[in-house]
């Protein structure tokens, strides 16, 4: 049979594999360095911006500056302005604005509502007797649920540390882990942002001292040697993304785990570059469900099986 469905066989595959491979659940984690009003009205800076973010399907980003609160809805704006007419796929979910002094951030999730849905979030208290306020910006922390992929829940905790307690707030994430845990019983964990887990502020003799690290449970996919920066006169491994949990682990798509170079895909100097941010995303992708999965299965060509040869005793 050379077509199923009045549909040629080999076009039908390959449209199928095609859509398999983008059913994978790509999830990114950016500091947009100072984003605030005046990146907002730039609109080269914007437009490179929204490019980077609509490749994801969930976007965490970092170094939000909004007192007006215009970040969300500009770019829900511009996300949805480039998708097809009439849908209106992107939503966002922003923490607080967190810091101890005048100065202070947020954390926000650009996210595909097609692709995930918001279960649960809450803002992590730092109020540990006798470890209180670790944290220069405490977790905002967020259950999603992923009716497309073969894990089909997971709770990302993001991370933005001040680069001089690196090391006391990258291991204080354990505490989140388990406090997050206690309330929500996930078996599934993401852990990421920029840590400024590299160079001078965690040295290798630290390491030691972080249990995140330390303990085998937490994968850590972006390695120590992979650079996040973009000037080319840096290289350090800042930004990081960690897993817990065996069916998260087992569902990641093989070398996803990556730095995304958005000033050679877009063919930027470093100087326009370094107008939109001074690290680079980091992103990985969770492999497509198994409904999917064995659906383009069932269009693939079947071996024949040669019939046995009568035996005459």
């Amino acid at each position: 049979m050379a077509r199923r469905l009045g549909v040629p066989l080999k076009p039908l595959l390959l449209l199928l594999f095609a859509l398999d491979s983008s059913q994978a659940l790509r999830i990114c984690s950016f500091n947009i360095m100072s984003f605030g009003e005046a990146k907002i009205g730039n609109s080269r800076a914007m437009d490179v911006i929204v490019k980077i973010i609509s490749r994801c399907d969930i976007t965490l980003l970092m170094e939000i500056k909004d007192s007006q609160n215009i970040i969300c809805p500009t770019l829900i704006k511009m996300l949805n302005g480039k998708s097809r007419k009439g849908t209106k796929d992107y939503n966002c979910l922003i923490s607080n604005r967190l810091g101890r002094n005048a100065y202070k951030e947020q954390y926000a999730f650009l996210y595909r509502e097609s692709m995930v849905s918001v279960k649960k979030s809450y803002q992590y208290h730092d109020t540990q007797v006798g470890d209180e306020d670790v944290f220069s910006r405490e977790p905002f922390v967020v259950w999603f649920y992923s009716p497309k992929t073969a894990v089909r829940d997971f709770v990302i905790i993001p991370l933005h540390t001040t680069p001089e307690t690196s090391v006391r707030e990258i291991d204080e994430l354990f505490d989140v882990y388990m406090d997050v845990k206690r309330r929500w019983k996930p078996e599934n964990f993401i852990f990421m942002g920029d840590f400024n887990a590299g160079c001078s502020y965690v040295p290798k003799k630290s390491w030691k001292q972080i249990r995140l690290r330390m303990d085998p449970r937490f994968v850590w996919l972006i390695g120590d040697n992979v650079d996040t920066t973009v000037k080319e006169s840096t290289k350090c491994a800042y930004d990081r993304i960690v897993v817990q949990g065996q069916k998260i682990n087992s569902s990641i798509v093989p070398d996803s785990a990556k730095t995304f170079d958005f000033r050679k895909a877009y063919r930027l100097t470093e100087e326009e570059a370094l107008r939109i941010s001074d690290h680079f995303p980091v992103e990985f992708e969770l492999q497509p469900g198994e409904s999917f999965t064995n659906l383009v299965r069932s269009f693939a060509p079947q071996k024949k099986r040669g019939r046995k040869k009568s035996q005459r005793g």
